[in-house]
């Protein structure tokens, strides 16, 4: 199982995955970003900040899943930045200087465990990538 998982195949379905999610969520935060902000109890200037984002990631993830050959530096900088989009949504869920509804709590916590396991499997997939492929 641990073999299928960290396939090449799979690695680019599971980042082709991570750009569409970026893209939804990013298009979410511009278009949705007052009732988003009533309904998670998130600062509206955090939701616009974090579409942006979400759309440059996306973009990224796009330019990796459909590249022929997989480039390994660009893959290291779509983990680190899916451990940190973990990261920072632990710290906005525990110690932020934000008070997040219930919904917003638990939109917080799917972000964390999604996210982090998006991390582990992209970074399963890149390992077992042959050589270092050209960015």
């Amino acid at each position: 199982m641990l073999s299928f998982l960290s396939s090449p195949a799979v690695l680019r379905a599971v980042v082709w995955f991570d750009a569409s999610t970026g893209v939804l969520l990013g298009a979410a935060h511009l278009l949705l970003t007052a009732q988003l902000a009533d309904w998670l109890g998130l600062p509206a200037n955090l939701l616009v900040g974090t579409g942006v984002a979400l759309l440059c990631y996306a973009a990224l993830a796009v330019r990796i899943a459909s590249a022929r050959s997989m480039p390994r530096s660009l893959l290291g900088l779509l983990i680190a930045c899916n451990l940190g989009w973990a990261l920072a949504s632990l710290v906005l869920l525990v110690a932020g200087p934000v008070a997040p509804t219930l919904l917003g709590q638990a939109y917080l916590l799917v972000h964390v465990v999604s996210v982090a396991l998006l991390a582990e499997l992209q970074w399963m997939g890149a390992r077992r990538l042959p050589g270092l492929a050209a960015a």
